[in-house]
């Protein structure tokens, strides 16, 4: 006979691990029986372990969106999490520079649109920014300050929320890929390497395996992969904000930032890059990049070397629209009734886990 238990929760990544947090800390189900299923051989070890750890502070989505929303949600959130679970962050704040024509443009309408997601962006001179970042090239132009911009290690953030979580009871099966998934009358039957398990409800926070098991239940949604390839700056730098470009108009991406790390070391990247598989993880299609990568360096921090840069890996990001179309929101779809499906959850996904966790905890105490 199968296994089986109240609520199934399909993903060990951040959002996953959220969800489970979530829920055992609010008494859902009634019977604290949730059961966190993961092929990896822990948690937070796919989408998540690839993750740039920025805590965004949601300036550049649809304003009223659910991206909009929960990232907002999710940044205040995530800082009062991680000082109380004692999660490796800083709050950095980030400056949006301008150095073209294009780019200051941008400017306004980003101011326009931050204040309508209800996100705090300043236009600052040129002489704050310099006090903020002392290291800004001359070829600087105009600069936004978002102060609630910043880090957070995502691995400790996975583990914290995976413990609190254990703590209450959740179970968590490792080295257990669900294979199928079916609905029927007693519940949903997963199937995994681990054997059959039934559950009552089911939560599907998969990442890039969340369509194929939605469309298993009838629900089908297209899903695009875009790869993002950083290289680190191998030499110390003594930046100590995030730094990115004003966001070309029309962009699904941000283009080529610089990120900071807990260390003191920090990298460029991602970029945008669409692949047909998910497990893309080729270096050499981004070792192929050094060229542009090294362009990009030079227009955000000033002079930097060809031996200043080093190909430092890449993620895969899950998109439910392709190229050229506009940016897609979030999804939270409960189909058939009792499985809620979490699609397209790329950036801010990390931001937005601790929102996302709280919305989806709702949606299951209504049901």
């Amino acid at each position: 006979m199968e296994a089986r238990c109240e609520l199934a929760i399909i993903g060990a990544g951040v959002v996953g691990c959220a969800v489970a947090e979530a829920l055992a800390r609010g008494g859902q189900p009634r019977g604290q029986e949730i059961w966190v299923l993961d092929g990896a051989e822990q948690a937070g070890t796919q989408i998540s372990s690839r993750n740039s750890g920025v805590v965004h502070a949601g300036l550049y989505y649809p304003p009223g969106s659910r991206k909009a929303r929960m990232c907002v949600e999710g940044n205040a959130r995530l800082w009062t999490w991680a000082a109380a679970q004692g999660v490796g962050h800083r709050r950095t704040g980030k400056l949006v520079v301008a150095c073209d024509e294009a780019q200051l443009a941008g400017l306004d309408p980003l101011l326009t649109n931050a204040a309508a997601c209800g996100a705090m962006l300043d236009s600052v001179s040129l002489a704050r920014a310099r006090a903020l970042e002392p290291e800004l090239p001359a070829t600087i132009r105009a600069a936004l300050w978002s102060p609630r911009s910043g880090i957070v290690d995502a691995h400790e953030l996975v583990r914290s929320l995976q413990n609190a979580a254990e703590r209450r009871g959740v179970e968590f099966l490792f080295r257990a890929p669900v294979r199928a998934l079916a609905a029927g009358d007693a519940g949903f039957l997963l199937d995994t390497e681990r054997g059959p398990l039934l559950a009552e409800r089911v939560v599907n926070a998969a990442g890039l395996g969340a369509n194929a098991l939605a469309a298993a239940l009838g629900l089908e949604r297209p899903l695009y992969f875009a790869r993002g390839d950083y290289f680190r700056l191998r030499r110390p730098r003594p930046w100590r904000r995030l730094l990115y470009p004003v966001k070309a108009p029309g962009s699904a991406s941000l283009g080529v930032h610089l990120t900071l790390e807990l260390d003191g070391r920090s990298r460029l990247g991602p970029d945008l890059d669409w692949v047909d598989a998910p497990d893309d993880f080729d270096p050499s299609r981004g070792q192929r990049k050094h060229s542009e990568f090294l362009a990009a360096a030079r227009r955000l921090l000033g002079p930097c070397e060809p031996e200043d840069l080093v190909y430092d890996g890449c993620g895969i990001r899950p998109k439910l629209v392709g190229p050229g179309a506009p940016l897609a929101d979030f999804e939270i779809i409960e189909q058939p009734a009792g499985c809620w499906h979490l699609l397209g959850i790329e950036s801010p996904g990390l931001t937005a886990s601790l929102a996302l966790a709280e919305t989806v905890a709702r949606a299951i105490a209504r049901a």
